[in-house]
């Protein structure tokens, strides 16, 4: 069975013990980033955390699809989509590549 991720909470007493913060600091700092990176892929289109990957913004095309239900062709506008390229590195460490 597979563990459950890290809560935020988890996430901040690592960095405060990690770092030898109060947990308040270490709560700020990781609110700042995911302002930062929100802020900057609004204004810029792309958001790089190095070592980790990019987030990207992607224009869709308007498309045709179907409705599931009922199998009728609808129309799907196009749309603005945020994206999460991982870094190569990031993605090599956590599953190898076949050889």
């Amino acid at each position: 069975m597979a563990k459950k991720p890290m809560t935020k909470g988890q996430i901040v007493s690592y960095f405060a013990g990690k770092f030898e913060l109060t947990k308040k600091t270490a709560s700020g700092i990781i609110e700042e980033v995911a302002g930062l990176a929100i802020a900057e892929t609004k204004k810029t289109g792309s958001f790089t955390l190095p070592g980790i990957g990019k987030l990207v913004l992607v224009k869709r095309k308007a498309r045709m699809g179907r409705n599931p239900a009922t199998g009728a062709t609808i129309k799907i506008p196009a749309k603005t989509v945020v994206r999460m390229r991982i870094a190569k590195a990031a993605k090599e460490a956590i599953v190898p590549p076949k050889k």
